[in-house]
């Protein structure tokens, strides 16, 4: 076998739409192979012993150029080469990913009397993450909420919260968003922009999303880790409700925070109880 090579991340995953090409020292092109699905190189050309250029492209990964010498054998044994997102950049495996609802958690901080925080989150909710193989700001997420699952500690303000004051949840039962784009924002770190639908009303709303790993889980599966924020106005919504204190202080302030920490497993579907 002429040349052989395993392509991969920096987190160890393959790379499985790279081209390793090989040119001599005069610059004309001896082999150029395309890795299979599991990031591996194989092509029977027999190589002349001397020294040879071997470069390495992916879409969306910078170039990786390397030395390698053949010998009488005709071999080229590249070894792995390992390819960094372009820009520094990196994000899961390419493919479905499901959020993990039991170590996920989907939370919002409001004002409170215009001196405290109310926090709150919702309970019941699910998602779907696309990472594209090939243009990673091709890659789509899609999540649903339950409005009444919505969880602050205390039963008499989550009833205001689920009326038609506030999430109407009688009407309107889900909350949605879906991603209509992505852009890098800095090393391991995103803007997903999408659409909120919330109390009858679609907004664009952009998240700040930070990648904050991938690893193996106790049940044989693949984990990855998110971490989003954004800000919201209620008026963009239609919850327009406030009570004004005598100081002129609303007690509900106007924005609401949003904290996502997500935990997604790799695949379609979560793994059977």
């Amino acid at each position: 076998m002429g040349l052989t090579a395993r392509i991969r991340t920096r987190d160890g995953w393959a790379v499985s739409h790279a081209v390793v090409t090989v040119t001599d020292m005069t610059g004309t092109q001896v082999v150029r192979a395309e890795a299979d699905a599991e990031g591996a190189v194989r092509d029977t050309t027999e190589l002349a012993p001397g020294a040879y250029t071997v470069i390495v492209t992916a879409v969306g990964y910078a170039p990786a150029a390397s030395s390698a010498i053949v010998t009488a054998s005709g071999r080229a044994e590249v070894g792995t080469v390992t390819l960094a997102r372009q820009g520094g950049t990196e994000l899961p495996p390419p493919g479905p990913w499901t959020v993990d609802p039991a170590h996920s958690s989907v939370a919002a901080v409001a004002q409170h009397l215009g001196i405290s925080s109310v926090h709150g989150r919702f309970t019941d909710f699910a998602g779907a993450i696309e990472i594209a193989p090939d243009d990673v700001t091709k890659s789509r997420v899609e999540a649903v909420i339950r409005a009444a699952s919505i969880d602050t500690g205390n039963g008499m303000r989550d009833s205001h919260l689920k009326s038609p004051d506030f999430l109407d949840v009688e009407r309107h039962p889900e909350i949605t968003y879906r991603s209509t784009g992505l852009t890098a924002a800095g090393s391991d770190r995103w803007t997903v922009h999408g659409e909120l639908a919330m109390h009858g009303v679609v907004r664009p709303v952009d998240l700040d999303l930070a990648y904050l790993g991938t690893g193996a889980d106790p049940w044989g599966g693949t984990r990855a880790a998110f971490r989003a924020t954004t800000e919201l106005r209620r008026e963009d919504f239609a919850m327009n409700y406030n009570q004004v204190l005598q100081a002129g202080i609303a007690a509900i302030g106007t924005t609401l925070r949003v904290e996502l920490d997500v935990q997604a497993v790799q695949g379609d579907s979560l793994p059977a109880a």
